[in-house]
């Protein structure tokens, strides 16, 4: 029968590891169910595409997983492919079953192009993500690519070079980090044989050629080590290491060496019993063959991110050199399967092993993941979550020691600010100096492997600057850092659209018993929910104190005409004869002189709206300013003139915004377009962008009214990025 054809090879599988009949009955009703749900579906090889699905279920049960994650891998694609709905999963496997699946069903909605940066980024976004809820999503995951390199070549070319791409970008750094080499060296070997088929194929051959005579050399080189470890009364086996072609390549690559310079290709791995063993096996093969400078490693006691742990040397030995790693059983577990050996399911153990406590067992071992798990609950933008996995997890490759000798990686000319933030947020902003082995240093300083650093703290440090951008290097100091400076902004636009609309108050003899229940009522669709949030935006111009107080007195909107009678207010002391216009052109009355030179000042640009106030300057001309403008304050108080808008409003003003916006491609346009979907005319602009790579514009708009000009600031506001709007000499 077919079916069972095709179930067999996986139930051998599992039988090595797996006998309770609940489990073999649970992985075999999962089996039966996909086998009905695929009916009749076919992969591009013609075969049924149930094949697929067990042929990932048989490389996770290689690892020993847990039954859940093997019956995950066989419906990883019941929910994409065919009718079936998450609840049904989840009543017949379990919510744990349900949930890996439909993690990996939104995995597979993913289209990789290479060529496409915004794409690929989305793709790590939730590759990140996932792993983060669930690491077992990406075993499944990475289980199903292999699968799929391994029959691609049904695939057209097109097709071939972008997943191979993509596994090579993606999913074998993964692999990396998570420890588990054997499946990583497959995915790049097969990247690489679709990628750059001529270089495959001379690496291949040369490593043909010479596989005779590296066989011999290697054999006997293991007679030579098992003899000296045999008299010393050694438990141990040894067995060569072949390195993957891909390998090869990028070292023959990156060290621009002939392929006989490859010091590695004759590799052997010593497996002994204890720690203990491997220390006392390195020094007597020290003894016997002489070592290579500077090629001694130890791994154990400083694993690697993706908990390896071995010593590795370099001998040589009648002239030919040799790379020699020892570690125990359990360390060479590890170095196969990586993190995935930690999940191995044990049946009858005495300590349940569930997955929050394996997990934890991983995280206190793996140390990145514990971190990306911090990460993912410190940070709302999934961007910055990518950037810390891909800047900071995936390329750290220098290891440090904190003075309690606990080792923590970052990535290569990572600096003690890195360091400081990487201890704690709290730590890196109070950071005021750093000692690195025993001596001062700058916060510039370039870390190296084996550096043991303290940082100096102060209660009374003032905190980042935008300096510390540029000593920063990890995305987590640099996103923490930005983090701090957004929120010292934050607090400088609080306290200025404070006083900005207490100011207005007053000027209208107006109280009103603020609460934060009050501003989200009537403020909330421009995303205000307390005092503080209405102050933010109006310190940022997007919400003017005139429009905040129509709307606390109930007077959402008014009219052009109804803005000049209440700005203006004119006191009935004032209504006199000789109250008149000064000026048509520019809309503006007042008892003034005779037939004097009025304009509207240039250091604050008023508008139809706006307070204002005038000042006779000494050559008998009249100069219009706002009365929030920094110059009225200097001005000699005999010389100002009480001056209103007249009714004229056919008139337009300009003035100049100054916004600062997330530095992207087509920003500018956006900005631009939405300007002009309102009623202003855009005069002039300019772009530039500032230290921390922001972008800053700045605009000169034709505009009617203050209503106007609210309006053009919430049109920008619905830009993509808009940090602040300012409204700016």
């Amino acid at each position: 029968m077919f079916e069972d054809d095709v179930y067999k090879p996986l139930e051998t599988q599992i039988k090595t590891y797996l006998s309770k009949p609940e489990h073999l009955d649970f992985i075999r009703r999962a089996f039966d169910f996909a086998f009905i749900k695929h009916q009749g579906q076919l992969r591009k090889s013609g075969e049924p595409y149930i094949i697929h699905p067990t042929q990932v279920a048989i490389t996770l049960a290689e690892y020993r997983v847990d039954p859940n994650t093997i019956v995950a891998g066989l419906l990883h694609d019941i929910l994409e492919d065919t009718d079936t709905e998450y609840k049904e999963v989840k009543d017949l496997f379990g919510e744990e079953v349900a949930d890996i699946v439909e993690g990996l069903t939104k995995l597979h909605l993913l289209t990789y192009e290479g060529s496409k940066v915004s794409q690929q980024v989305k793709n790590h976004q939730k590759m990140v993500l996932a792993m983060a809820k669930d690491i077992r999503v990406i075993f499944v995951k990475l289980s199903d690519r292999l699968n799929n390199m391994r029959t691609l070549y049904h695939l057209d070319h097109e097709r071939q070079l972008r997943i191979s791409r993509e596994t090579l970008d993606v999913f074998a750094p993964i692999a990396h980090r998570l420890g588990m080499y054997r499946l990583k060296a497959e995915l790049e070997d097969l990247s690489f044989k679709y990628l750059y088929p001529d270089e495959y194929q001379e690496i291949s051959k040369l490593i043909r050629d010479k596989k005779g005579n590296r066989e011999a050399d290697v054999l006997q080189m293991e007679k030579e080590l098992s003899e000296i470890l045999e008299k010393e009364n050694f438990h141990f086996e040894i067995n060569g290491r072949i390195k993957n072609i891909h390998s090869v390549y990028r070292k023959m690559h990156m060290k621009d060496l002939d392929f006989e310079e490859i010091s590695d290709l004759l590799a052997l791995r010593i497996i002994v019993d204890t720690i203990s063993d491997c220390y006392r096996a390195i020094g007597i093969v020290h003894s016997k063959f002489i070592p290579v400078p500077g090629r001694f490693k130890d791994y154990i006691a400083m694993p690697k991110p993706n908990m390896y742990q071995s010593l590795h040397t370099t001998v040589v030995s009648k002239g030919k050199i040799y790379e020699i790693q020892i570690r125990t059983k359990e360390m060479d577990e590890i170095a196969e399967k990586g993190v995935a050996a930690h999940w191995a399911y044990k049946e009858g153990q005495s300590a349940p092993q569930s997955r929050k406590n394996i997990e934890d067992i991983v995280s206190s071992k793996l140390r990145w993941y514990s971190e990306l798990i911090r990460y993912t609950e410190e940070n709302e933008s999934e961007e910055e979550i990518l950037n810390i996995f891909t800047d900071d997890i995936l390329n750290a490759n220098v290891y440090v020691f904190t003075p309690n000798g606990d080792i923590l990686d970052l990535t290569a000319g990572a600096t003690p600010l890195d360091f400081a933030f990487r201890i704690h947020t709290k730590i890196g902003e109070k950071t005021v100096g750093a000692i690195v082995n025993g001596k001062i240093q700058p916060l510039d300083y370039t870390l190296k492997t084996g550096d043991v650093i303290e940082i100096k703290t102060s209660q009374n440090a003032v905190g980042p600057n935008d300096n510390w951008l540029k000593i920063a290097k990890t995305s987590n100091a640099r996103s923490k850092i930005k983090n701090f400076l957004n929120k010292q902004r934050r607090d400088y636009l609080i306290e200025k659209g404070q006083s900005e609309l207490e100011k207005e108050l007053q000027s209208r003899r107006i109280q009103i018993p603020l609460t934060d229940k009050l501003c989200k009522d009537l403020f909330e669709t421009k995303g205000v929910k307390s005092i503080e949030d209405l102050y933010y935006e109006i310190g940022k111009n997007i919400i003017s104190p005139i429009g905040a107080i129509n709307l606390f007195t109930g007077k959402e909107t008014l009219t052009e005409q109804e803005l000049i009678e209440k700005i203006n207010n004119v006191p009935e002391e004032k209504k006199h004869p000789k109250l008149r216009t000064l000026h048509s052109d520019i809309n503006i009355i007042g008892e003034g002189l005779t037939n004097p030179s009025v304009k509207l000042a240039n250091c604050c640009n008023p508008i139809l709206g706006d307070e204002i106030v005038g000042y006779v300057t000494k050559n008998a001309g009249i100069v219009v300013h706002r009365t929030v403008c920094k110059n009225v304050d200097s001005f000699e108080k005999e010389r100002l003139l009480d001056v209103f808008w007249g009714s004229n409003i056919i008139r337009k003003y300009e003035t100049n915004l100054k916004i600062i916006v997330m530095n992207r491609d087509n920003v500018l346009a956006e900005i631009i377009n939405a300007a002009t979907s309102s009623k202003a005319r855009i005069n002039q602009v300019s772009a530039q962008t500032n230290r921390v790579k922001e972008g800053i514009i700045r605009m000169k708009v034709e505009i009617g009214n203050v209503l106007e000009l609210d309006q053009v600031i919430a049109n920008l506001q619905k830009v993509k990025g808009i940090y602040s709007i300012e409204r700016v000499c």
